[in-house]
């Protein structure tokens, strides 16, 4: 894959920045790398604080979907909330439930199953809710395209409320775009054009949460009550991969402080299972350790096996579910790696922009984690494309910055029996027969130029080594939770000298490169994983076997590459040490922009 490598021109007066809020220059410029100029949103950058979160009361129709749920809860009449099978609907719908019985409302919810029902409501699982003698249901993080099953509730004589995050669904008519919106009788989604919510970034579990926190402030409930339910929601907000900026910052900044100390069963269990130390957990634990592993149930299992050991009240089973949950998860992993190495076959054979990705052997619960490697990996929107049991093509995609997902896929709509989304990712459904149009229209729509699909790396600024130290180190790590919108620092220094690497691991798949820069500053730089793999290639490659194997086994004169690197501490035995983590690579005679 092509990459380009550009540094952050940004203008600001670092030296006033880092004097007033007691920062390095490089946090500050980090800082204004990230849009964030005004001191007000400085110090909320610095400072992320959930009392500032917008008031739920601000949503459309949140006055109606309390007033429902007053009157249910009251009555006694029963709810059943139907949330999607991802860590967003998981979390969502374990908010719900829990905040809803608190209250003593009669509730119970659903994830559907991903093969047999497919995403978000329909028409079965309304049907089988009425014959359970249930009148109301509330969804999470699904139901703003579920225009006709709203409708066939409706005939049935339920009543409907929806909370979402997903974009509304539109037809272009006499070229001007027509939203519709389900006439359900309350609409809770900020995405609406007409919603007065002003921070339009939150995850489903977020606008679940906003509800049950406007419940709890009707009844006259102390938010502290309903604080707790934030720590599901951070889970929630960085696995889903919103912008972790603004509202979403302060919440995973609160969870990220809740999980370390929390004694709630059910995530205790989880976090024993996965062997993870409490005040190690941050942003990147969420989403490639905890959020893949809550996931793992809804893709190869049922996601209510997630829901139950966050509500479970016994330690003896919340243990045994992690464990399963664990399992299911190292399943998955192995999954995904067949998968993508057979994707990224097809992928690489074909000159197409959009990648179209018929893999009809697949699991289609992987399909997503599948496309979004191929993504990475070769920086084009890609679909993988899978064959569900009822015969229908079902798919997900994941996009690139440069090309909107959702409104390309409105484009050929009549293609779809069904499909949602955003602009990075989507799942639809189709007849088989329309695959090759789709590939087809996709491409002839896509708009984008060679120049859109070469990655873009973006330095925050250059670093030598010498300026780096612990200090720095822990205040660039204290700018946590990173993430979409508020990618983790990166820097780069020009033609560093390897003197020795080091291959470590139990798989023999961790290497630790020491280097040396042109003041003769020494560092230790690591990768890990499928990273380390592709670094010693790229040496291999570029240098050839004999030298690599002089460098490794400490001889030789080294060689010189340049690099981008994030910032990071090492802590054996509580001492902490300096380290950097390799990101990018090249050789210094490459003409890249920098």
């Amino acid at each position: 894959m092509k990459e380009n490598w550009y540094i952050h021109s940004k203008k600001a007066d670092f030296d006033k920045i880092a004097k007033k809020f007691n920062i390095d220059k490089v946090t500050a410029r980090v800082i204004r790398n990230r849009d964030i100029v005004d001191i007000n949103d400085i110090e909320n950058y610095l400072n992320p604080d959930v009392s500032k979160l917008s008031s739920p009361w601000l949503f459309k129709d949140m006055d109606k979907a309390v007033d429902i749920l007053k009157i249910k809860v009251a009555g006694k009449n029963k709810i059943r909330i139907i949330c999607d099978y991802d860590v967003d609907g998981i979390c969502s719908g374990f908010i719900l439930y829990s905040a809803l019985k608190e209250i003593g409302a009669i509730v119970d919810v659903i994830a559907p199953d991903r093969e047999k029902d497919g995403y978000g409501i329909n028409k079965n699982l309304i049907k089988k809710a009425s014959d359970d003698g249930v009148n109301t249901i509330l969804t999470c993080d699904n139901g703003i395209a579920a225009f006709d099953e709203v409708n066939y509730a409706k005939t049935l004589g339920m009543d409907i409320v929806i909370t979402d995050h997903h974009e509304v669904p539109f037809d272009i008519v006499n070229d001007e775009v027509v939203y519709k919106i389900p006439l359900a009788d309350a609409v809770i989604d900020h995405k609406q054009k007409d919603c007065d919510y002003p921070f339009k970034e939150l995850c489903g579990a977020m606008v679940a949460y906003q509800l049950m926190r406007a419940l709890y402030s009707s009844m006259d409930i102390s938010e502290d009550k309903i604080k707790k339910y934030l720590m599901y929601a951070g889970i929630a907000t960085v696995a889903d991969v919103v912008d972790l900026i603004g509202e979403n910052r302060a919440v995973v900044s609160e969870s990220l402080r809740q999980i370390k100390k929390t004694t709630d069963i059910g995530i205790s269990a989880l976090i024993n299972a996965l062997n993870l130390n409490r005040e190690s957990i941050n942003s990147g634990t969420y989403g490639f350790i905890i959020g893949p592993t809550l996931n793992a149930s809804g893709r190869i299992s049922v996601a209510n096996k997630a829901i139950k050991l966050l509500a479970m009240d016994s330690e003896e089973k919340a243990k045994e579910m992690a464990a399963h949950l664990k399992s299911l998860n190292d399943e998955r992993k192995a999954m995904c790696e067949k998968g993508v190495k057979e994707g990224l076959k097809y992928a690489k054979s074909t000159d197409d922009k959009v990648l179209v990705v018929e893999m009809y052997d697949l699991h289609e619960s992987i399909a997503g984690i599948v496309a979004g490697r191929i993504k990475e990996e070769l920086n084009k929107p890609t679909l993988v494309l899978t064959k569900s049991k009822s015969g229908l093509i079902k798919g997900s995609g994941r996009s690139i910055e440069t090309y909107n997902l959702f409104e390309k896929m409105s484009e050929v709509k009549y293609l779809f029996e069904k499909f949602g989304g955003h602009s990075m990712a989507a799942g639809f459904s189709l007849k088989e027969e329309n695959v090759s149009a789709l590939r087809i229209e996709l491409n002839r729509k896509c708009g984008l130029s060679e120049d859109d699909l070469v990655k873009k790396i973006w330095i925050d600024t250059m670093l030598p080594f010498g300026y780096i130290s612990l200090p720095l180190a822990r205040q660039i790590k204290s700018l946590d939770p990173f993430g979409k919108g508020n990618p983790t620092p990166l820097f780069a220094e020009a033609r560093v000298k390897i003197t020795n690497i080091f291959i470590m691991g139990k798989n023999s798949n961790v290497v630790k490169a020491i280097m040396v820069n042109d003041q003769n500053v020494k560092m230790e730089g690591i990768l890990f994983g499928d990273d380390a793999m592709r670094f010693l290639k790229f040496l291999r490659e570029n240098f050839g076997e004999s030298v690599i194997k002089d460098i490794t086994a400490g001889s030789g004169n080294g060689i010189l590459i340049n690099i981008t690197y994030n910032l990071d501490i090492n802590i054996f035995n509580d001492e902490e040490k300096l380290q950097i983590r390799i990101k990018n690579y090249n050789i210094p005679n490459l003409k890249v922009p920098m």
